[in-house]
C-alpha cells in the first residue's frame, strides 16, 4: 500500500469557486455561493451550473443516471436516484446515503509522519500523577452515584462555587437584580445591559485547583442492571482522570448503583489510586443539613490538600487529545477536520495520543480505518463494534444513514457518508494502535478508535472517560459543547461562524477555504493553541462559560 501522509489537497487557492478533494470525485464543493448559468473549469472540465449552488454545497462534474455512484473524498458516500446534469446541485432528492462494503484485508499500511522539528523539544506545564500520567487541570470532583442526589450537588455547587471564586453566572445574577431595580424605580429596563464577560481566575482562593466540577446525571437507579454497570465504569473512569485531583462521591444508599459497585471498578480500572476520596451516603446521615455540611466540610481540607500541587515542565507526549466534530456543515470536512487531522498527526509523531470516537460517523470510512489497524484481532474488534451499533438501530428503524441532522443537511452534508468521511478527516493519517469499547483507557500512545456516540455530549463523555486530556471540537453551525473535566478548545469551520459567534469559538480555520492559510499551517497553529491551554496560559471559552456537559450513554441507540 502506497504511504500515507498529508491529504490529497492541502492547499486552497485564494478566490478558488469550488474544490476537487479527491482525483476521483465526481462531485465540487462550492466555496462561496455559485450563481446559476456561470461556467467552472476544473482540470479542463468545462461545467456549466445547471442551478444556484449554496456555499459549502455539492454538485455533479458529469451527466448522471439514476444508480451511478457518487464519489466524495474518493469514496462511495451516495447513489444518484434519477437522472442528473452535469453542474446540477446535489440534494436529498436526487442523492440518497451508500457506503461501500468493508472487511479486514491485510493491508500492510505506511505511514510518513510529518515534520515535528518545531515541536520536539517544546513541553506544557501539566500536573504530574503519581502514577505517571499528566493532568493539563487540577480539578475536584464531585460525583453522584444516583439523580437523587442532583438537588444536593446543586445546593453544594451554589454554596461552594460563588465563595471559592468559580461562579461563572455571577453577571446574570448582577443583571437580573439591576432589571428588578430598575422596573421598581418605573426605569425602561430595556435599556439595562449585561456586564461584559471576564474570567474570575484571580478570585479563587485556591490557585492551584482549576475548578469544581459536578457529574449530575439521570442514572444509578430505576434502568436497567446493565445501565447501572456502565455508568459505574464511567463514573470511575472521570475519578481517575488525569485532570482530577480528588473525588466526592454522594450516594442515596437503596440505589441499584451501589458505592461498593463504583469503588470496585476504580480500583479494577487504577489498583494504585490515591486521589482524596470522600463518600457521603445520605440514608447513613441523620439528615440533609448534616449530608450537605459534611461533604463542604471534607472536600475543603481535600482541596487544601491538592491545592499543594502545582504545574510542571514535561514532555508533549504526555498529552491525550480527543478529536470532536458537532453542528457540522459541509465545509468541515475542508477545512477544521483535516486541520486537527494534521494536529493529531504531529501529536502522534511526537508519541502522543489521539482519541477518535463517534462510530455512527465513521461511516463511509471503515474501510480505510481497518487498512489503519495493527492486526486483524483489532480490526475485527472495530468491524463487530461497528456493525452491531448498526444493527441496534435498524432494528428500531433507523440506521446510520439517518445521523445527519436538519442543520447539516441545509449546510451541504446531504448523506451521512459525507459527513462521516469529513468526519474521520480529524484522525489524521497515522495507523490505528488500538480499538477501544465505551469507557476503556487509551493506554498505547498514537491514534485510538473509541466507541461512542455521534451525539455531542455522549461523545465528548466517552473521550474524556477514555482519558483525553484536552478535546479539539470542530463545529461549522455553531455547538456550545464543553466537558467537566477535558477542557474542550472550539474551532470554526468558517469565519463567519467564528466572527457572529465569537463567545464560544476559540479559533477560526476559516483562512483555509480563503486560501490563505494551508492545512499544515493551521495544524501547528492548533497544536501551539493545544500546548498553551494544557500549560494554564488560555482558558478555553467552553471553560470559561462553565460547559461542563455530561450525558452517560446507556449503550442504546444514539445517534
Amino acid at each position: 500500500m502506497e504511504k500515507q501522509s498529508v491529504s490529497e489537497y492541502s492547499t486552497i487557492e485564494q478566490r478558488q469557486p469550488s474544490l476537487k478533494i479527491h482525483s476521483s470525485d465526481n462531485v465540487l464543493v462550492a466555496l462561496k455561493d455559485l450563481p446559476e448559468g456561470i461556467i467552472i473549469n476544473n482540470n479542463g472540465n468545462s461545467i456549466l451550473l445547471a442551478d444556484p449552488i449554496p456555499a459549502k454545497h455539492k454538485f455533479f462534474t458529469d451527466d448522471m443516471k439514476a444508480g451511478d455512484d457518487v464519489i466524495m473524498y474518493g469514496v462511495l458516500v451516495g447513489k444518484v436516484q434519477q437522472a442528473v446534469k452535469k453542474g446540477q446541485l446535489m440534494t436529498t432528492v436526487n442523492t440518497k446515503h451508500a457506503a461501500a462494503n468493508y472487511s479486514y484485508r491485510a493491508a500492510n499500511y505506511q505511514w510518513e509522519a510529518p515534520d515535528v522539528s518545531r515541536f520536539t523539544n517544546k513541553t506544557f506545564r501539566g500536573y504530574k500523577r503519581k502514577d505517571g500520567r499528566v493532568g493539563t487541570a487540577n480539578y475536584w470532583l464531585f460525583i453522584p452515584t444516583v439523580f437523587c442526589e442532583n438537588r444536593n450537588l446543586d445546593v453544594i455547587k451554589e454554596a461552594m462555587w460563588n465563595e471559592l471564586g468559580y461562579a461563572v453566572t455571577d453577571r446574570y445574577k448582577q443583571f437580573t437584580r439591576q432589571l428588578f431595580a430598575a422596573y421598581r424605580a418605573g426605569e425602561n429596563i430595556d435599556s439595562i445591559q449585561l456586564n461584559p464577560s471576564e474570567t474570575n481566575a484571580s478570585d479563587r482562593f485556591f490557585k492551584n485547583v482549576d475548578g469544581i466540577k459536578f457529574l449530575n446525571h439521570a442514572g444509578g437507579c430505576g434502568g436497567t442492571r446493565q445501565d447501572a454497570s456502565t455508568l459505574s465504569a464511567l463514573l470511575a473512569s472521570y475519578a481517575d482522570h488525569p485532570n482530577v485531583g480528588g473525588v466526592t462521591v454522594l450516594s442515596l444508599g437503596c440505589q441499584h448503583l451501589q458505592v461498593n459497585n463504583f469503588l470496585n471498578d476504580l480500583k479494577h480500572r487504577n489498583p494504585g489510586f490515591d486521589k482524596p476520596l470522600f463518600v457521603f451516603e445520605q440514608q447513613a446521615i441523620q439528615s440533609e443539613e448534616e449530608l450537605v455540611t459534611e461533604a463542604i466540610r471534607q472536600t475543603f481540607k481535600g482541596l487544601v490538600e491538592i491545592n499543594q500541587q502545582k504545574r510542571e515542565e514535561v514532555p508533549l507526549h504526555h498529552l491525550c487529545i480527543g478529536v470532536k466534530c458537532g453542528g457540522s456543515d459541509g465545509f468541515s470536512g475542508i477545512s477544521a477536520n483535516p486541520a486537527i487531522g494534521h494536529t493529531s498527526d504531529l501529536l502522534v509523531a511526537l508519541g502522543g495520543k489521539v482519541l477518535l470516537a463517534e462510530f455512527p460517523e465513521l461511516c463511509g470510512a471503515e474501510q480505510e480505518l481497518i487498512d489503519r489497524c495493527p492486526n486483524e484481532e483489532a480490526a475485527n474488534k472495530f468491524i463487530q463494534l461497528m456493525k452491531s451499533y448498526d444493527q441496534q438501530a435498524q432494528l428500531v428503524g433507523s440506521g446510520f444513514h439517518m445521523n445527519p441532522s436538519p442543520g447539516n443537511i441545509k449546510d451541504g452534508l446531504i448523506t451521512d457518508a459525507i459527513k462521516s468521511t469529513g468526519a474521520a478527516r480529524k484522525a489524521g493519517t497515522s495507523p490505528v494502535v488500538s480499538v477501544l469499547d465505551y469507557t476503556e483507557p487509551a493506554i498505547l500512545p498514537g491514534l485510538s478508535l473509541v466507541c461512542t456516540p455521534g451525539n455531542d455530549v455522549e461523545a465528548t463523555t466517552g473521550k474524556a472517560a477514555s482519558g483525553a486530556t484536552l478535546i479539539l471540537f470542530t463545529t461549522g453551525l455553531g455547538t456550545p459543547t464543553g466537558n467537566p473535566v477535558a477542557p474542550t478548545i472550539k474551532l470554526a469551520t468558517n469565519s463567519p461562524l467564528a466572527k457572529r459567534m465569537s463567545d464560544i469559538i476559540d479559533i477560526d480555520t476559516g483562512p483555509i477555504i480563503s486560501g490563505e492559510k494551508t492545512i499544515q499551517q493551521m495544524g501547528e497553529e492548533i497544536l501551539e493553541f493545544c500546548i498553551a491551554v494544557a500549560s494554564g496560559e488560555l482558558i478555553p471559552k467552553a471553560v470559561q462559560l462553565a460547559q461542563d456537559d455530561f450525558i452517560p450513554w446507556k449503550r442504546g441507540v444514539s445517534l
